[in-house]
């Protein structure tokens, strides 16, 4: 049986904040109990990162704080530059070409035609004193867009999908709870149909009545638009309501990967079985 290629994939993700030495990555990761090099005082963020995402799938990385999850997104989406490593993403010189070894200007157009990104604080995604329909309109000016009235109305389209009422599209997400602003966010990532959504911890602060709307308007995409998703989460409930396939990590590195539900119900790593045990 023919395996079916991967929409996304990394080899290897290597990113180390600091000068460096040959000996980070051996020094650092899961078995050392720390990210720090203690040879040169390197901050070894993630290394030897590698993952792959099927079309239509919601896949899930989850760890503690400083376990490296949030840094793969940032360099997939282009917010930082890989140390080493290279990605691959199929609608991108279909599959051939590496991400991280791209120019500035095709690395520009895999962040705003590929890749949608929702962080975490909804500041970065989002200019919070330029309406929620300009944030939209922002996105879709980069593709060459300039009918007021088609931008006008996928903005609209778009809000009332993400269950922001239309009636404040000329509103600043400023005025915004927390909540509208992530979907704000969210809708702002759709607008260009990229093929693959990121999201960092999108829930974290938010009251539980708000995160359960946050995560089912997720579910819901996915099951209408079939986009691929990589979501990041320190809360293994969220993963759990939205991941198919699951890797866990910890001092940036992966150790463990594998189906959601079998990772959760028989983990087989030490980590991921206190990480279970602790969030039951």
């Amino acid at each position: 049986m023919d395996t079916v290629p991967a929409l996304l994939r990394i080899d290897a993700l290597t990113k180390i904040h600091g000068a460096g030495c040959d000996a980070c990555v051996a020094l650092t990761g899961p078995q050392a109990g720390a990210n720090v090099c203690p040879r040169c005082g390197s901050v070894v963020a993630c290394a030897d990162v590698s993952l792959e995402v099927q079309a239509g799938e919601i896949f899930g990385i989850v760890g503690e704080s400083g376990s490296g999850k949030t840094t793969v997104l940032r360099c997939l989406y282009g917010d930082e530059a890989p140390t080493s490593g290279r990605a691959y993403l199929a609608p991108f010189d279909e599959g051939r070409a590496d991400l991280f070894a791209a120019s500035p200007q095709r690395r520009y157009y895999i962040r705003t035609h590929l890749l949608g990104m929702v962080y975490q604080s909804p500041a970065l995604g989002l200019r919070m004193d330029f309406s929620s329909g300009a944030n939209i309109a922002e996105r879709l000016l980069v593709v060459g867009d300039r009918h007021f009235g088609r931008i006008r109305g996928r903005a609209r389209a778009l809000l009332e999908r993400t269950e922001v009422p239309f009636a404040r599209i000329d509103e600043p997400p400023r005025r915004f709870s927390g909540g509208m602003q992530q979907r704000v966010q969210i809708a702002k990532a759709l607008a260009n149909d990229p093929p693959v959504l990121l999201f960092d911890e999108v829930t974290t602060g938010l009251d539980v009545s708000v995160q359960a709307r946050v995560l089912d308007l997720i579910r819901e995409l996915r099951r209408r638009l079939r986009v691929a998703m990589i979501v990041v989460s320190h809360d293994l409930g969220v993963i759990r309501l939205l991941a198919q396939r699951t890797a866990v990590m910890k001092d940036g590195r992966i150790v463990e990967v594998g189906l959601t539900d079998q990772i959760l119900e028989d983990p087989q790593r030490p980590y991921t079985q206190l990480l279970v045990s602790a969030q039951l």
